[in-house]
């Protein structure tokens, strides 16, 4: 290529810009920034009951996974949450004790989860649900059982203006 070449070349006017993102929208790819660190997006499952949905976001950073959940309820409610270590068993008990601190059960159901990124070998599967708050509901736990595995997660309420979103593809 020559500098003639630089100068009549076309445009490239057909090239997609990413859309913007909210956090209902978030997709594989993108980048949240959160607590001053930069997060990629490299799973994402959605849950279904009846005709709620919310969403989760894997992010990774490093060797660092959190998840951002997402959920339109009367308002945008988001949640970080990380995995822990709890024993738990079905039927999900009525109370859970983790880290000295006693978390009650707000809401249990099963949902039909779609999954994309890492998650995407949750596609078409079911889990049993159950969400538990402590006294001041400023911190929770997350339940999920996958057949014979629970997950467990501990998280807290965080704002909206907490994330910034980085789309990384349309």
């Amino acid at each position: 290529m020559g500098l003639f070449s630089n100068l009549f070349k076309k445009k490239e006017t057909n090239r997609p810009v990413p859309k913007e993102r909210d956090a209902l929208s978030i997709k594989v790819g993108d980048i949240i920034t959160y607590d001053l660190r930069d997060f990629e997006v490299v799973g994402k499952i959605t849950y279904r009951d009846g005709g709620y949905k919310w969403y989760g976001y894997q992010l990774l950073e490093g060797h660092d996974t959190i998840w951002l959940a997402a959920e339109m309820d009367d308002e945008l409610e988001l949640g970080i949450y990380e995995k822990i270590q709890l024993p738990v068993n079905k039927p999900f008990p009525k109370e859970l004790v983790y880290d000295g601190k006693t978390y009650f059960l707000d809401e249990e159901g099963k949902a039909a989860v779609t999954g994309e990124g890492r998650s995407s070998n949750l596609q078409g599967s079911e889990t049993h649900y159950a969400d538990y708050s402590d006294s001041e509901t400023e911190n929770y736990l997350s339940v999920e059982s996958w057949g014979t595995e629970f997950e467990v997660s501990y998280g807290h309420p965080i704002e909206a203006y907490e994330i910034k979103i980085l789309a990384g593809s349309n």
